[in-house]
């Protein structure tokens, strides 16, 4: 009774500092606004100057740190927040909010994205050509060590397009399995490998051409390959490439926090996009014993995939807050100038 008490009353307090928002392109999903959007509480009676959001990053970031909790149960909940208008207007501002929520940093090992260090923690997103669409992934599915939380903010909102979709992964889970149970019972059952040649330096040119140095924070081929292990991906050297083969690893996940099954895999966007002068896209992933995934089921996934999506377009200084167990999330092609920040959290 008193812990309901004190949480009501946290929640109350919260509620002064951080106000919700609605934008037609939200959903519901069994009562749930799905993401939810925060905004900084606006007083009418108390001018900008003396509204503590309205003066600078160091007041929301205080705000974050001192509502931590309900602002976890809020990210539990809805899957994803945004945060909109509390003044992060670069990257340094950036790196300090995500270290006010205080989660611990994972290191970027094994991921195909081209990506370059900021500042603190933070790095660039997928910097793949802006005609290039990303399709829906739970990030590093395909290691064994992934991020349960993720950061993105806007730098510099596009001229047009550009938007970070996001969709409820149980939400796919359940559809995939009402319409193909089994197929789905196969990936319970088997998992998927992934496959990938890797340059030894990075391709900007290419959604997936970070190259095995950067992959593996190391130019020692020993080093990476211990490193490689520790993710559940064995190396084989082709000369100054190599072939990464992840797996087999699981592309059904229990959610246990939430007590649902998840369509935790990088199956779409293997199969789509895993594209450039090193791999075909056909041969980049395949059930856990080896046997090919049928095409077709792949690419109505990636229709059932848009339909379920939600996709905000992006403004200066926006931050979304994802929970990767409970959300896929992807990259709209677009108009520049785009710039996006990321920093992943264990």
């Amino acid at each position: 009774m008193v812990a309901a008490e004190a949480k009501k009353a946290a929640a109350a307090a919260a509620e002064l500092i951080f106000k919700e928002l609605r934008l037609p392109q939200q959903r519901l999903y069994d009562g749930v606004v799905f993401p939810l959007i925060l905004s900084p509480y606006t007083n009418i009676n108390i001018p900008p100057s003396n509204n503590h959001l309205h003066n600078s990053v160091s007041s929301f970031s205080e705000s974050v740190r001192t509502h931590k909790s309900w602002l976890e149960d809020r990210l539990h909940e809805a899957g994803a927040i945004l945060f909109r208008g509390f003044h992060v207007d670069s990257a340094e501002d950036f790196n300090e909010v995500v270290e006010a929520f205080d989660f611990e940093e994972l290191p970027y090992i094994g991921g195909a994205a081209p990506r370059n260090k900021v500042v603190g923690r933070v790095f660039t997103a997928n910097e793949s050509p802006p005609d290039q669409k990303i399709p829906f992934h739970h990030e590093m599915a395909q290691v064994l060590e992934f991020p349960s939380k993720l950061f993105f903010f806007c730098d510099i909102e596009p001229a047009s397009g550009g938007e970070t979709a996001i969709v409820l992964s149980h939400i796919i889970y359940q559809r995939m399995k009402d319409k193909y149970p089994e197929f789905v019972q196969q990936l319970e059952e088997h998992g998927l490998i992934y496959t990938r040649v890797l340059s030894e330096d990075d391709d900007n040119s290419s959604p997936i051409g970070r190259g095995w140095k950067s992959t593996f924070l190391t130019d020692d081929r020993k080093i990476a390959e211990e490193r490689a292990a520790k993710i559940g991906t064995r190396l084989e050297w082709l000369g100054d490439i190599v072939k990464s083969v992840m797996g087999p690893i699981p592309a059904i996940r229990i959610d246990r926090s939430r007590q649902r099954k998840v369509w935790f895999n990088s199956m779409v966007i293997a199969y789509t996009s895993y594209d450039d002068a090193r791999n075909d896209p056909t041969k980049a992933v395949q059930f856990g014993d080896g046997r090919p995934v049928p095409g077709d089921i792949v690419l109505d996934c990636v229709r059932i995939l848009d339909e379920e999506s939600v996709a905000i377009p992006w403004q200066k200084g926006d931050v979304l807050l994802i929970d990767n167990w409970a959300i896929l999330h992807s990259r709209r092609s677009f108009v520049p100038p785009r710039r996006v920040l990321a920093s992943l959290c264990k």
